[in-house]
């Protein structure tokens, strides 16, 4: 069904409320705000959201940039919280406690360092049980709240305080961890990626689809930041659409195990145009270092040879 996505977001009142301490310039508020904007207006929605950058900049006791209920969780067990206020909601309405007709919707939010590494194992778990919940991740790359270490959703070769650039070791040297292939891995009805500026409409679709799918969903979005990425507050929307133009980002979404690439650069520009604007990739620029942008290069373009080779799979079914 057609619809005209400003006027859906202007006629929805914002369920993440401007005032937050979040930096400018930074992705994860933008995430937020267009993923709650995607509940229906009768629905309630109980948040979990992991200890991170995004948590202690919006709920500082007492005042809250959040309107629906907001539970904060430790580092590692958003997922886990949540999966259990679901269960104890559905109990409840078994019991005749809550009416039946009742519409609340679960979703947790949680940066790379408290889904990727420290709350993987709740995460995994409650995927695994088929909770009616959805997993947001908002991926900024690194543990920026606590300053700016490497996680395993660091790329490979990005300057961090844990990973420092230098004459002997050039930067984190592991390729990150691939999530939503992890979570595809869990049976999932719903698993995509999204980006959190540049496209509204992708990010607020998928975001309507999760929340609408029965069970356990998990969406990945791309949050950049300013701070740990070492790009100009104003440059937010261009650092998103490079990432999704070299196809560093894709955008995509697998339904009931079938993927399906929602965008396909016309012209796939090379990843150099992506890490340029940044500092954390500043020394890969440097004479000598020709071949660290080359394997960069050839790590984005298999991963995307590997996407369209299961959207064609799945296409053939």
């Amino acid at each position: 069904m057609a619809y005209n996505l400003k006027e859906v977001v202007a006629n929805k009142p914002s369920r993440f409320t401007s005032g937050h301490r979040m930096c400018a310039g930074c992705g994860a508020p933008p995430v937020a705000r267009m993923i709650l904007r995607a509940l229906k207006e009768e629905d309630h929605a109980v948040i979990a959201g992991a200890t991170g950058g995004m948590e202690v900049s919006t709920f500082i006791y007492p005042y809250t940039a959040w309107t629906d209920s907001f539970v904060h969780t430790a580092f590692e067990n958003a997922a886990a919280t949540l999966s259990g206020a679901e269960a104890c909601y559905q109990s409840m309405k078994k019991q005749g406690k809550l009416p039946e007709d009742s519409h609340t919707k679960f979703i947790a939010f949680g940066g790379d360092g408290g889904t990727y590494d420290i709350g993987l194992q709740s995460l995994s778990g409650a995927m695994e049980r088929g909770h009616d919940m959805v997993y947001v991740c908002y991926d900024n790359g690194a543990y920026m709240n606590t300053g700016i270490q490497r996680s395993s959703a660091t790329p490979k070769f990005a300057d961090t305080t844990t990973t420092p650039a230098g004459s002997i070791i050039p930067g984190k040297m592991q390729p990150r961890k691939d999530l939503a292939k992890i979570m595809v891995g869990h049976h999932l009805p719903y698993v995509a990626q999204t980006i959190a500026l540049n496209n509204f409409k992708d990010l607020y679709e998928k975001a309507e689809k999760a929340i609408y799918t029965e069970g356990p969903c998990f969406i990945n979005v791309l949050a950049p930041c300013p701070r740990g990425w070492g790009y100009a507050t104003e440059d937010l929307m261009k650092i998103n659409k490079l990432a999704v133009e070299t196809c560093y980002w894709p955008l995509y979404e697998v339904i009931d195990g079938k993927y399906k690439v929602n965008y396909k650069p016309a012209k796939k520009l090379p990843i150099e145009e992506f890490l340029k604007p940044q500092k954390r990739f500043k020394h890969m620029f440097k004479a000598g270092n020709e071949w660290m942008i080359e394997e960069f290069q050839k790590e984005v373009d298999a991963r995307w040879q590997e996407l369209l080779d299961l959207e064609e799979i799945a296409n053939k079914e």
